[in-house]
């Protein structure tokens, strides 16, 4: 094979692999979206969650949260769209708002907090990372059960 050509391939793979690189760049990383329905405390108030609150996440219904709940959407790319469905009280009137949130680059896992979100507070107060926590596994005690034949009695 002709050197220049075997140079003319390698260069055309390196800028294939840059495109594709620069594709998923573009449309994003996929980031898994957490809503907790919780009472939130900010600056030394306590704000109540919502009775119920049903959010929609490109027109589909992905969660149906009642006070101290939490559901979750997978989202691709860095502008989450949502929609949400507030109820205040029971047998209360249903009151819509929509909400445009550019994700973090740096985070796995995203927690809204939904009343500090409806209550306009900033970014850091409604918005953290996921971190789940874990539990150490209880050891069990194994009963060992042992035959108890001899080879003198075959």
């Amino acid at each position: 094979m002709n050197k220049s050509r075997k140079w003319l391939f390698r260069a055309g793979a390196l800028l294939l692999l840059i495109l594709v690189a620069l594709l998923m760049l573009w449309i994003g990383r996929g980031h898994t979206v957490y809503f907790d329905n919780k009472t939130i405390e900010h600056q030394g108030v306590e704000y109540k969650p919502p009775y119920k609150v049903v959010v929609r996440v490109n027109g589909e219904q992905v969660a149906k949260l009642n006070a101290r709940e939490r559901g979750m959407a997978t989202w691709i790319g860095q502008n989450f769209k949502m929609e949400l469905e507030v109820t205040w009280e029971k047998k209360g009137e249903a009151v819509v708002r929509s909400f445009t949130q550019k994700l973090p680059y740096n985070m796995d896992g995203i927690v809204l907090n939904l009343p500090a979100l409806l209550n306009d507070f900033p970014e850091e107060v409604y918005l953290s990372e996921f971190v789940p926590v874990a539990t150490e596994a209880e050891e069990v005690e194994e009963e060992i059960i042992t035959s108890e034949f001899e080879l003198s009695d075959l």
